[in-house]
This record gives structure tokens, C-alpha cells and sequence, in this order.
């Protein structure tokens, strides 16, 4: 068995991530491999929101380069960050299962988003993010937050902000609790939706690879038929990572949930709906769910909110 080259950002999280995969490759598949650590254009450019960069595959576009020229075999990503539509040749192998899709409140000094002061500075790199939480409350100032988790957690512990928001897989996966951070609160899905795939790790590789029917086993199924039609939502809106779009799948055993919610990122337009069908007709129903907002002027919404962005 040849050694698989794992592609990977060079965070903590993301090497955590990298080497998770390649324990499992090792210990389950028993397919010897080695990290090689890319800098992607999302991680060189930390002086800028992220919407405001443009484009796809902040996170993934180097290291797909990479699969395209045969220097690594796979691609290790958080799965919200891998745009719906792939460069010819690439795929996904396989959608490892969900840790928590959560979003989650972190403060020194602050309990949860209701005991903040007014006008209280809130860190995110997300749009989705900001339209929620504005939605709740208007008077926050959120403000972008960029970097990897411990340089966004020293802004907060340097007084930077008064509270900052994480996903909650990435804090279980780096075991940070309220050891480290005084105030851990994870959003219910009812308060925030969270993003495509949150949570998910997506494995890439090239199509073409005589390894892919293996590395396919490391799928998990439901996992994947959730993601997967969260990803179906998005194609339909023809929506990406860095859109204020909210979307997330749950399966009750045959019946799936599809819930959502998209709007302007200061929180004053904003749509929400859900769709509960048989799971059998997952994308059906994800697709329909996006023609329903469609309907519904979503569309106009999402343009309104780039124009927002850009202004």
C-alpha cells in the first residue's frame, strides 16, 4: 500500500482535523500516510472580512491544485468551508460524521448574548452569523474576526471584544472549556442556524484515484445525507461560504428536517422556513425548500446583501 500524502491548513484546528483522518487511515484502513501543510489564500489574507475577498474555495482552491497535480492524495476540509460545485476531476470521497453543528457564545466577562451591554463589540467572521445574532439584538456591534481559534480567542482575552462567536465542533475537537474561556454558551438551533456542513469534515480526492473506493468506507451515512442536502439548499440558491445563509438538516429516523434562514447581515430582512419530508427524497425536498425562498424574493435579499458588503 502506497503512502497517501494528506493535504492540510496549517492551524491547530485544521492539523487536528488533518490528523484525525490519518489515524483513521492508519488504524482502520491500514493505508500508511503523512501531513503536507498548504497555506490556503483565506489563511494569507487576515487583515480583510472574509466576504470581502470574493470568490470560492477560500479555504480550498490550493489545495485542490495540489490534487489536480498528484503532490497530495487527499484534501482534508471543514466541510462549511468546500464550495457545491467542484473542479473537474474532484469530489468528494467521503463526509466523516458530525461533531456538534452548533454555534457557540464565548466572554470574559459576559454570560450569554442577553447580558451583554449596549453597543457591546461582538467578533465574527461570519455574515450568517451577524444577521442572526442583529436580529436579536440590533444594538451589538459586531465586528470581523479573523485568524485561527487561539489568535480570535487572545483578542478576546486582550479586551479587543466583549464577546466572540466559534463553532462549537471546533472548540469540543481543540478541548476548550470554561477552564480556558470563562462563559461557553452553545446556541440552540432554534436561536441560530448554523452553516452548511457544519461540524462535518469533507475528504477530497481526485475521481480518478485507485484509492477512492477505499477511503469511501470512512463515509457516514447519515452525516452525509444531511450535509449533502444542506449543500443542495445552497447550490440551489446558488449561495456560497461567505453569504448570510443558514441551513441545517436533522434526521428523525426515516423523516429529515430541513431548516433555514437567509437575510441581510445587519438583521433587518430576514427569511426563515423548514421542510419535513421522508429522507429518501432528501435533495428533493432541500431543493424545494430553496425554490420556496426563491419564490419568496430571496434572491433580491442575497443581492441586497452583497451590495451591503461591498458598499
Amino acid at each position: 500500500m502506497r503512502e497517501v500524502v494528506i493535504g492540510t491548513r496549517g492551524s491547530m484546528l485544521a492539523l487536528w482535523q488533518a490528523e484525525h483522518i490519518k489515524s483513521r487511515l492508519e488504524n482502520e484502513l491500514k493505508i500508511p500516510a503523512r501531513l503536507e501543510v498548504v497555506k490556503t489564500k483565506g489563511d494569507k489574507i487576515l487583515d480583510v472580512p472574509l466576504a470581502k475577498i470574493g470568490g470560492k474555495g477560500l479555504f480550498t482552491k490550493e489545495l485542490e491544485e495540489l490534487l489536480l497535480q498528484k503532490k497530495i492524495d487527499l484534501a482534508v476540509h471543514s466541510l462549511k468551508d468546500v464550495p457545491v460545485e467542484f473542479v473537474d476531476g474532484l469530489g468528494l470521497a467521503c463526509i466523516t460524521t458530525r461533531e456538534d453543528a452548533r454555534d457557540c457564545f464565548l466572554s470574559v466577562k459576559y454570560e450569554n448574548l442577553d447580558s451583554l451591554p449596549l453597543g457591546a463589540r461582538v467578533g465574527t467572521t461570519s455574515l450568517r452569523r451577524c444577521m442572526q445574532i442583529k436580529a436579536k439584538r440590533s444594538d451589538l456591534d459586531t465586528q470581523s474576526l479573523r485568524g485561527n481559534v487561539q489568535t480570535r480567542l487572545k483578542r478576546l482575552f486582550d479586551g479587543e471584544f466583549d464577546a466572540i462567536i466559534l463553532a462549537k465542533a471546533g472548540l469540543n475537537r481543540l478541548k476548550i472549556t470554561h477552564s480556558d474561556v470563562p462563559f461557553i454558551r452553545a446556541f440552540e438551533l432554534e436561536e441560530i442556524l448554523p452553516a452548511m456542513g457544519q461540524g462535518a469534515l469533507g475528504i477530497e480526492m481526485r475521481l480518478d484515484d485507485d484509492l477512492l473506493s477505499l477511503i469511501c468506507t470512512l463515509n457516514d451515512e447519515n452525516t452525509a445525507l444531511c450535509t449533502q442536502a444542506e449543500r443542495q439548499f445552497i447550490k440551489t440558491l446558488n449561495g456560497g461560504c461567505q453569504v448570510p445563509i443558514g441551513v441545517h438538516a436533522s434526521l428523525l429516523e426515516d423523516t429529515i428536517k430541513i431548516e433555514a434562514i437567509l437575510g441581510l447581515p445587519n438583521g433587518e430582512k430576514i427569511m426563515k422556513d423548514l421542510v419535513i419530508g421522508r429522507k429518501d427524497f432528501a435533495l428533493n425536498l432541500a431543493e424545494n425548500l430553496a425554490q420556496n425562498f426563491i419564490q419568496k424574493g430571496a434572491l433580491e435579499i442575497l443581492e441586497e446583501a452583497q451590495k451591503m458588503v461591498f458598499s
